[in-house]
């Protein structure tokens, strides 16, 4: 094959949308799930708003001069992520997602503390595919949905966060990760998603989005549970609490969210197992 991979750039968001789009919809249809974009348009969005962002590196790859396939890392902590990777349905296991894999990798060598990705669990070609490249099944995710809480505390104060909040929720993430998301949350912030939870006058907790997309980090499941109970909705397929976090996880089922999927947390080279509740976000 004339596979050529090269760095991708902002007038490439259509057909990287198209590609996903159809790459996820077509593995998802062969195990009776929803695809993950409810059309080509909405992944084409996700895209333009990750090119154009300084800590995003993106990648496309060519065969025979024609967009097959890209992948998007997220550089934006000492963890970096691997955010998306998709190839067009139509020449998938041809050797494309593990050249992207391995550019991106190559890429990152001695730069980070490590690698993470999220896959779906029951995508077992992408789940091979990335426990020959060295990575390893560190957590079982699951995608809770549903209807908001409406939930509050006693003692748990959940409110937006603000610039200023950026120490406290840094302290928090490197107390339960070993390092800061600094950049994650300042985006969030801005974005004006990100909320904090204070607990006895001071934040132990924060979510940069109560959504596929956002992470969420706390002292306790107490901070987590009042983050998702002040939610107004769960953006895209859902939140991701680990699995072995039994009490989260039966609480969140308690009160009404229902499991839609499992997804395996990965990690390459370093990994800091969490010291506390934590939810991570579909990019990592």
């Amino acid at each position: 094959m004339d596979l050529h991979i090269r760095e991708a750039n902002t007038a490439d968001a259509g057909i990287f949308g198209e590609i996903c789009y159809h790459a996820f919809k077509n593995i998802a249809d062969q195990h009776n799930y929803p695809p993950d974009f409810p059309s080509p348009e909405v992944a084409a969005g996700m895209y333009s708003n990750l090119l154009p962002h300084p800590k995003f590196h993106a990648a496309a790859a060519e065969l025979n001069g024609s967009v097959v396939g890209s992948i998007v890392v997220s550089e934006r902590s000492k963890m970096a992520g691997i955010s998306v990777l998709t190839v067009n349905p139509d020449i998938q296991n041809k050797t494309v997602g593990r050249s992207l894999m391995q550019y991106s990798l190559d890429r990152l060598e001695d730069r980070f503390d490590g690698v993470q990705l999220i896959q779906a669990a029951y995508h077992v070609r992408s789940l091979c595919l990335y426990a020959k490249l060295g990575f390893e099944a560190r957590e079982m995710l699951s995608t809770m949905q549903g209807p908001a809480i409406d939930l509050q505390l006693p003692g748990y104060e959940v409110r937006s966060a603000t610039i200023d909040d950026l120490g406290a929720c840094n302290q928090v993430c490197v107390n339960v990760h070993g390092h800061d998301r600094s950049a994650e949350v300042q985006d969030a912030i801005q974005q004006g998603s990100a909320q904090v939870v204070e607990h006895q006058g001071k934040i132990t907790g924060y979510t940069t989005a109560m959504a596929f997309f956002g992470h969420s980090v706390g002292e306790t499941n107490e901070d987590l549970k009042a983050l998702i109970g002040a939610a107004p909705e769960f953006q895209g397929p859902g939140i991701l609490v680990p699995t072995s976090n039994g009490e989260l996880f039966r609480w969140c089922m308690e009160n009404g969210l229902r499991n839609g999927m499992q997804l395996t947390l990965m990690s390459y080279q370093d990994y800091n197992k969490p010291q506390g509740p934590f939810m991570p976000a579909i990019l990592c």
